[in-house]
């Protein structure tokens, strides 16, 4: 008898643990966890980059705060969901033939897209946030569009699976399958515990996973970017402000101290899902440009060096209006250090943290 080459034996799986009905509920998981995913990463995005039609509201002050927190420990907690579902379907690599169809090849390849697209936003960003980038591409940009296409594979997959989610997860499972899937969803479940601390304060100490602890910083406040990364350097008594545009004026720092100052709490919300919430004192942006048209936008940037990235913040008329946004020159009471934007920093409502410009040096209104 000729024996079958190597390739060619039927590769024999085991475990009880797999089953169509323990696949179909990971999938029903991973959608939702996907589409949430997608809906507070485009909100993220826009706020970032909103397109000339599109002026975000500056309240509530805790939206963008309470997105960007599911955005990143959801995806944190969907780690051990992806892993289960890919150690569940992994037989389904050993088929043979491998492609029975040119349907089927197109079906196998959209799976592959999915899975390394899955792969490649869950890996990137966790680095993301860990502030760690072996990579040469713009995170942001690679994150945006790759979420489209992960999403629009998932939708086709779906799709072609549907007639199974349907017809296996009201099916009851045995005990050792449901024991499994209880233990993939106290994972994540632990996943969410020991990180959304970095966000939800009074759970702060169990913020073990956080990439940054709210309470670690100068003043009580965690730092991104640091002065000697920006290129910035202490200020002396030369400091000017500068409005420019259709308003036109110039402050010193002690012009600045004289005007009226204003009291608030809003949080800092970073895109890497940790915030913190501080009491700023400063200046209202609104009373520096008065007399700008209702529909202007104000552009507040840096005197760090020309190559930063977000060293400019764009603001329409929803939030230069607002009285919470600010120039601050001072947090929790205390003069800003340098590391939080000395002399002057812009705080406003519902805003990402890269958007809330530290090291403020001028404001055109246009």
């Amino acid at each position: 008898m000729v024996r079958k080459p190597a390739l060619m034996e039927k590769v024999v799986f085991t475990s009880g643990l797999r089953s169509e009905g323990v696949a179909a509920r990971l999938g029903v998981l991973l959608g939702i966890s996907f589409t949430l995913a997608l809906i507070t990463g485009l909100f993220s995005h826009f706020l970032q980059h909103p397109p000339p039609w599109l002026d975000w509201p500056s309240r509530p002050v805790w939206l963008y705060r309470l997105t960007q927190g599911i955005h990143v420990i959801g995806g944190l907690a969907t780690i051990p969901l992806l892993l289960a579902k890919l150690w569940t379907v992994y037989p389904k690599l050993w088929q043979w033939p491998p492609l029975r169809s040119a349907g089927h090849a197109v079906e196998r390849a959209l799976v592959l897209l999915l899975v390394a697209g899955s792969l490649f936003q869950l890996v990137t960003g966790l680095l993301n946030i860990a502030y760690t980038y072996p990579w040469s591409f713009f995170f942001p940009t690679a994150h945006y569009w790759t979420s489209f296409i992960v999403y629009g594979a998932l939708i086709v997959h779906v799709a072609n699976e549907w007639s199974k989610v349907r017809r296996s997860v009201p099916v009851p499972l045995e005990p050792s399958r449901r024991g499994f899937l209880l233990t993939i969803a106290a994972a994540s479940g632990l996943t969410v515990l020991l990180t959304v601390g970095e966000t939800f304060a009074p759970l702060k100490r169990l913020a073990v996973l956080a990439p940054r602890n709210p309470g670690i910083g100068p003043q009580g406040l965690p730092v991104n970017r640091t002065a000697q990364a920006a290129g910035v350097k202490p200020v002396g008594a030369d400091y000017r402000l500068v409005v420019t545009g259709a308003v036109r004026a110039e402050y010193s720092y002690e012009d600045l101290l004289r005007l009226p100052q204003h009291t608030v709490e809003l949080p800092i919300a970073c895109v890497e899902g940790w915030s913190a919430s501080a009491r700023w004192t400063g200046v209202r942006l609104r009373d520096l440009v008065a007399g700008a048209a209702p529909d202007a936008v104000v552009t507040v940037e840096s005197f760090e060096r020309p190559s930063g990235v977000y060293r400019a913040s764009e603001l329409r008329p929803p939030h230069w209006n607002d009285p919470l946004t600010l120039l601050a020159l001072r947090v929790n009471g205390q003069t800003l250090h340098l590391e939080h934007g000395y002399p002057l920093r812009l705080i406003a409502p519902n805003r990402p943290g890269v958007m809330q410009t530290k090291w403020v040096g001028k404001v055109v209104v246009s």
